[in-house]
């Protein structure tokens, strides 16, 4: 069993940042690919960035690619999301998600067993 907390969101101004932090129980992380995920009100959930389990691999949706940037210490069993450039689009609930197998990246949402509570991310124009 992984428990996943986020932390981090908050209210930001377009072009401004934010990191994100989610931090996992559990003594095997480095054995989870993690990733990020965020729904916006009235949307879908959609895929944000995910890592392989020691960090070698990442993968990010377009809408994201070279604004954020996904990292993780496995020592700390944490994975963040760094956010610049932010956009009012990007207002969402922002979720982090964990599934067994260390060595590839995922990015479709049922391929996560675990998921954390999510943070809100507010970006005002």
């Amino acid at each position: 069993q992984v428990q996943l907390v986020e932390s981090g969101g908050g209210l930001v101004q377009a072009g401004g940042s934010l990191r994100l932090s989610c931090a996992a129980s559990g003594r095997t992380f480095g054995n989870y690919a993690m990733g990020w995920f965020r729904q916006a009100p009235g949307k879908e959930r959609e895929f944000v960035a995910a890592i392989s389990g020691r960090g070698s691999s990442t993968v990010y949706a377009d809408s994201v690619k070279g604004r954020f940037t996904i990292s993780r210490d496995n020592a700390k069993n944490t994975v963040y999301l760094q956010m610049n450039s932010l956009k009012p689009e990007d207002t969402a609930v922002y979720y982090c998600a964990a599934t067994f197998g260390s060595g590839t990246t995922y990015s479709r949402a049922y391929e996560y067993t675990y998921w954390g509570q999510g943070t809100q991310v507010t970006v005002s124009s």
